[in-house]
């Protein structure tokens, strides 16, 4: 009885400290923009069977712990006072195919967003840290938040990427800690804030394929992930024509093709 005791507390602190982070990252979401009024949402996996997840119609900067919710791996609530996120399909769908993952975000960031609604394919080989931290961010094809459908059109992209801009919507994000997940998302709306300033004073200038090597080298020498280190040109311009991507506005890197085979 006192061993089970024990557990059931630590549990309950360890649930408690997940409260108390997505409330910390609400209130920076909204803080920064990237979810007004109640856009956006947030899940952290708690154990095999349970997630907490952020309720719908919340703003995001002004949640309590007591405000969130608790769901199966089935889209199936089991405690809270408020109803659960109407898009809680998608972090199910996610966390189910990634065993590394345990946060999803989904937000509105406006500058990646942006990208997203005129669907320009995101510049590649401008900053190391964006290329070392996201590598090539996918944007996937619209559909209506809220169903299956919504939550499989990202599936193709998981094991590529972190994060993926969904066409006319905003970003979603996930990783280890809800932490990790909501980085993602500051460091590519940074870099697209930058990269817009950089098209504004003239013609933005990509590392040369050389530099661009090493950078990927560095990559596979340090563990991380980016589909590029095998293949220059494996990415995500396959799936342009289904979402309506393309390069209309920024160039290619001059040592890179934008057909899928390389030719």
């Amino acid at each position: 009885m006192t061993c089970t005791l024990k557990i059931y507390r630590r549990n309950m602190t360890n649930l408690n400290q997940i409260k108390e982070e997505i409330c910390d990252i609400g209130c920076r979401l909204y803080n920064r923009g990237f979810g007004a009024a109640n856009d956006g949402n947030i899940s952290c996996r708690i154990d095999e069977d349970r997630i907490v997840c952020t309720p719908t119609g919340i703003c995001k900067g002004f949640m309590r712990p007591d405000d969130l919710c608790i769901v199966d791996m089935e889209a199936n609530q089991l405690a809270g006072h408020r109803k659960m996120t109407s898009e809680i399909r998608q972090h199910i769908t996610i966390l189910k195919h990634r065993n590394d993952v345990r946060s999803v975000v989904h937000c509105h960031p406006p500058h990646a967003t942006a990208f997203g609604m005129v669907r320009e394919a995101i510049p590649q080989y401008l900053m190391p840290e964006a290329e070392i931290k996201l590598g090539e961010v996918p944007i996937v094809k619209y559909t209506i938040p809220g169903g299956q459908e919504f939550a499989d059109v990202i599936l193709p992209f998981l094991d590529k990427s972190d994060i993926v801009i969904q066409a006319n919507h905003g970003t979603v994000s996930y990783g280890a800690t809800v932490e990790q997940a909501y980085f993602l998302v500051e460091t590519l709306d940074a870099y697209c804030k930058i990269v817009l300033l950089a098209h504004g004073l003239g013609q933005v200038r990509h590392f040369t394929k050389e530099e661009a090597d090493a950078l990927l080298e560095w990559k596979r020498a340090n563990g991380y992930k980016d589909p590029r280190c095998d293949s220059a040109d494996v990415a995500f311009r396959e799936s342009w024509q289904e979402s309506g991507v393309g390069r209309r506005v920024f160039s290619p890197p001059p040592f890179q093709s934008d057909n899928p085979s390389g030719k």
